[in-house]
């Protein structure tokens, strides 16, 4: 059976995809790793129905915040996502998405407006300080313009009144998240180190 959601501790992940268009070089996928016992790597992508009735019973045992982050990058299947959060919100759960911001190339259009709605926090990975840098180790397949893409996508989040989060993983090195963190500044967008485990 493919694993739409997972737990963490007590906070509960919904894993919508495979598909990403990064090959990060710090990426778990790139070995099809398990999460802490639990397979990622699905045949099918869920629907909003498939991933609800796998949501554990007892939810108000686990963290009130409930994220979409598996495999792949979510937003890869909005649809579902859409449905999953508005599900969530009206038993008073919130949600967080943890995103690489390339969702407006993957749906060709702007679908901030959408992402907003339906997530209380937008993770957007940053993970490098400069477009280069950033095509060197996450391959986006739009090549090096993803970059500027995350960057505008972040920004109309935050327009539109979302509550955006970049975050960087600490292996590119103290310089490169200092870089990041002073871009994250002119934006007023904050900014969370990940330690790479």
């Amino acid at each position: 059976m493919d694993n739409y959601v997972y737990i963490l501790g007590n906070k509960i992940y919904i894993n919508l995809t495979n598909r990403c268009t990064n090959n990060c070089d710090f990426c778990i996928r790139r070995d099809h790793k398990d999460m802490d016992g639990t397979v990622l790597w699905i045949k099918e992508e869920p629907t909003a129905e498939d991933v609800i009735e796998q949501l554990p019973q007892n939810l108000d045992d686990f963290d009130n915040e409930i994220v979409f982050c598996g495999y792949g990058e979510p937003t890869y299947n909005l649809e579902t996502l859409d449905e999953v959060a508005s599900y969530l919100h009206c038993i008073d759960k919130t949600t967080r998405i943890n995103t690489n911001g390339q969702a407006n190339l993957i749906h060709g259009q702007d679908v901030t407006d959408l992402i907003v709605t339906s997530c209380d926090v937008i993770n957007v990975s940053l993970n490098e300080s400069t477009a280069q840098k950033y095509q060197q180790h996450c391959k986006s397949i739009y090549g090096i313009n993803a970059y500027d893409s995350i960057i505008e996508f972040a920004k109309l989040c935050k327009q539109r009144g979302g509550n955006v989060v970049f975050s960087v993983v600490d292996s590119i090195g103290e310089q490169d998240v200092a870089e990041c963190q002073k871009l994250a500044d002119k934006l007023g967008i904050p900014l969370r180190v990940r330690i790479k485990k």
